[in-house]
């Protein structure tokens, strides 16, 4: 059987959406980073530099054997486990933003919950592929690999890190729903995240607090709607071409640390409708290559592999747009390939490199 040649399309739009947030990086943070640090390049720096090794993740992926991620999902789900386990230890896992989710490398940071979602779409594809007459049968189909998802969950929420958690669980449960499991079971599991979400803002206070402020920011303008009025006034100004590159207000000490997960903010105040209009269009042809090449698939692992991490994709990229507009509380949840953030970045890279092996199948 003749080899494909890998979708390029796919791997030159990567570049390009990844070059372009580097750049709205450096628009975002220089002031911040000048501030702090005395060095307007410093976010810049360090994201180029995971840009960088971003490529040399996907030229690696491309020409990996791919067989090996079906063959070792397991053990690559029990070191993510191990991971996770390990961040939570005091001493071991570092505190960021009120979140015990990082390991200190020198004045660099790992999240190990961005790879633990690579590990699960992994582990889960491999589940569905070799279960696929089994997944009508709730008990022996869906219930175990539910049950795993359960777990990382809470894993993931112990740190705590809401927004990561969702991110997989909603990943994971679009990918079961495309190995033909009854619609009848999503809506029972439906109401039943609803009520666990429930009980997660009523045990926790700080997120009650963010769901007022998602309701009525201005009830607490200082305070927990602080973020979200200063969005949308980056938002609004913006007009159809906005304040143009550099120009933003906001990212003077109003939004803060405009670098990570409001970055689109400052898209949208810089390049107004236009920008939003471009950065949503290149997040809907990426999304629809790797979609592309999930369906025309032949083998089952790949397919759902590839389902999975377009999924992780978009889902990402949708809940991180929705915060920042105001259409849903806010997250935590980074936009992909843009905001700062090397784990970010590269399990982004990571996904689009093993998306184009797969394209070469």
């Amino acid at each position: 059987m003749k080899k494909k040649r890998m979708d390029y399309i796919l791997f030159f739009l990567t570049l390009i959406i990844c070059i372009f947030g580097i750049i709205m990086i450096y628009s975002a943070s220089s002031i911040w980073a000048e501030f702090k640090f005395n060095n307007p390049l410093k976010y810049v720096k360090q994201q180029t530099l995971f840009f960088l090794i971003g490529i040399i993740v996907i030229l690696i992926t491309t020409k990996l054997d791919l067989s090996i991620l079906k063959k070792k999902a397991n053990l690559i789900l029990a070191i993510c486990f191990a991971l996770l386990i390990l961040v939570l230890i005091p001493g071991i896992g570092s505190i960021r933003n009120g979140s015990r989710s990082w390991f200190g490398i020198g004045g660099l940071g790992i999240q190990p919950s961005e790879f633990a979602k690579i590990g699960l779409i992994i582990f889960t594809a491999k589940y569905l592929a070799n279960n696929q007459k089994n997944m009508k049968d709730v008990k022996k189909g869906a219930l175990p690999i539910f049950l795993v998802i359960a777990i990382f969950f809470l894993l993931i929420m112990l740190e705590p890190d809401f927004g990561t958690a969702m991110v997989i669980t909603l990943t994971l449960v679009c990918l079961i729903f495309v190995s033909g499991l009854k619609i009848s079971f999503f809506v029972k599991l439906g109401l039943l995240g609803i009520l666990g979400i429930v009980g997660l803002i009523i045990a926790a206070p700080y997120r009650m607090e963010r769901i007022i402020s998602f309701l009525n920011p201005w009830s607490d303008p200082l305070g927990s709607g602080y973020q979200i009025i200063q969005s949308l006034y980056a938002i609004g100004p913006g007009g159809l071409l906005g304040q143009g590159f550099m120009n933003s207000r906001q990212k003077h000490f109003y939004l803060p640390e405009p670098q990570t997960d409001f970055i689109f903010s400052i898209i949208s105040e810089e390049f107004g409708f236009l920008g939003v209009i471009v950065v949503c269009t290149f997040f809907a042809f990426i999304f629809y290559r790797m979609l592309k090449i999930a369906l025309k698939c032949n083998d089952l692992f790949y397919k759902y592999l590839a389902f999975g991490l377009a999924f992780g994709i978009l889902i990402q990229a949708s809940l991180n747009l929705a915060v920042v507009v105001g259409l849903i509380p806010v997250t935590g949840v980074t936009l992909p390939f843009f905001s700062y953030g090397g784990s970010s970045l590269l399990v982004s890279m990571l996904s689009i490199g093993i998306v184009l092996n797969i394209s070469k199948k």
